[in-house]
């Protein structure tokens, strides 16, 4: 991360911090909802198959540019299945740069060849050892092992979602990461239970056995992308919520901190330990703000 941006950034916090702020600072882009996948815990693709023209992608961060936003993440569907003619998703995430994002994130299934240098990290989705994920992906795992080894930078973070099939996977996915060529990270997230996937969510006890393994692993030197502080917050569902600071826009619409908002009872339930961490962040916890600080520095 730049020094300017990372001053930026921290002036925000501060800010927030001191006045009791509700601007966002971080912003998520649906570029299309079409998907190639269809795994088990996913409530969320291919409902339109629409893929948003590249105009009006723009147009969408122009407006959260000027909502104060410099964080901003690139989601589908499958963002690499996203393309307008000759605009690709690398075109959007230069867009963005260029117009003055300070960080600027892809969200991907991995399963399309990775050539995109110009972001700041590529969350690319791992569920688990070979065996764990394609119960939950189908058979994908060989190839994103492949499109990974065969990537052009080193800006990946595995991203994954913690589940009833593959809640004993989080040592192998914490190992892979720390052991493969162009991963720089992995980030974890408990599963959200939508209606339609309740059966996928974790108990308080198995929460609690998943972090337990994830600091041990962070303690062998795995380069975890979350914060130690916030587990207890995570294993027991008493961050608040909703995250002000995050909002999300598809088709014009902008939701505060998801979607899933929406959805009746579900806040209580979120499993995002970006929006455990944000939303402590930004009510000051001294022991959150440091370590974001030392992760950030590190990792991006």
């Amino acid at each position: 991360m730049k020094l300017s941006s990372f001053v930026d950034l921290s002036l925000f916090g501060i800010t927030t911090i001191l006045f009791r702020r509700k601007d966002p600072i971080l912003g998520t882009i649906i570029v299309t909802d079409k998907c190639n996948l269809k795994c088990k815990h996913c409530s969320v693709n291919n409902i339109t198959a629409i893929v948003y023209p590249y105009t009006h992608i723009k147009q969408e961060m122009v407006k959260l540019y000027d909502m104060g936003i410099r964080i901003l993440f690139l989601c589908g569907g499958e963002t690499f299945l996203w393309r307008d003619q000759d605009k690709t998703l690398r075109d959007l995430v230069i867009e963005a740069k260029e117009m003055g994002f300070l960080i600027v994130n892809v969200v991907t299934n991995g399963t399309f060849p990775i050539d995109l240098p110009e972001a700041d990290l590529i969350l690319l989705s791992l569920d688990g050892d070979k065996e764990a994920h394609n119960k939950i992906r189908g058979d994908t795992y060989d190839r994103i092992m492949e499109n990974i080894k065969h990537a052009t930078s080193d800006n990946i973070c595995f991203y994954m979602a913690i589940n009833q099939i593959n809640k004993d996977k989080v040592k192998d996915v914490c190992m892979t990461a720390r052991d493969m060529k162009n991963v720089r990270a992995v980030s974890f997230n408990f599963h959200t239970p939508y209606p339609d996937t309740k059966e996928l969510a974790l108990t308080k006890e198995e929460k609690q056995e998943c972090c337990d393994v994830i600091s041990r692993m962070m303690k062998q030197g795995a380069p975890v992308f979350n914060l130690k502080s916030a587990f207890p917050y995570l294993i027991n569902n008493t961050f608040p919520t909703p995250c002000h600071q995050c909002v999300v826009i598809e088709n014009g619409k902008i939701s505060t901190c998801g979607r899933c908002i929406e959805v009746e009872g579900l806040c209580e339930k979120c499993g995002y330990f970006f929006v455990a961490e944000y939303t402590l962040l930004f009510r000051g916890n001294i022991k959150i703000i440091l370590e974001m600080l030392l992760t950030y520095l590190k990792y991006i």
